[in-house]
């Protein structure tokens, strides 16, 4: 299997070529098709196997195809540092798209987050 299976918008393919991924996880293998369906899911699996893709391509793709300028997703994490990294797997696979990502977390100034 390969993400163009996945029928993705081509930003988002870019994205994917650009930040090195070549083949799914079985993770993003098992995830991604039902998130595109809308469907629910909860996973679990091993760090570094691509869980982070495997929810965010799917949500990237229903953004990119949906043009507005109003936030339109949510990602709770419970520690800055899943924050950050979500956030910066997040830009990787935009990077060819006019979507944007913010991380916000307490400590430091919410307006200092955003402009950054």
């Amino acid at each position: 299997m390969n993400f163009e299976q996945f029928a993705l918008e081509p930003a988002i393919m870019d994205g994917i070529r650009s930040a090195g991924y070549t083949i799914p996880t079985p993770i993003q293998i098992k995830a991604i098709p039902e998130i595109l369906k809308g469907a629910d899911i909860l996973g679990l699996a091993q760090t570094g196997t691509g869980k982070t893709a495997a929810f965010m391509l799917p949500i990237l793709h229903r953004l990119a195809s949906a043009p507005s300028h109003r936030p339109k997703v949510l990602v709770l994490a419970p520690t800055r540092e899943l924050a950050e990294q979500i956030h910066n797997a997040t830009q990787d696979l935009a990077k060819h798209t006019r979507l944007r990502s913010v991380a916000l977390y307490g400590g430091v100034s919410k307006n200092q987050q955003i402009n950054a």
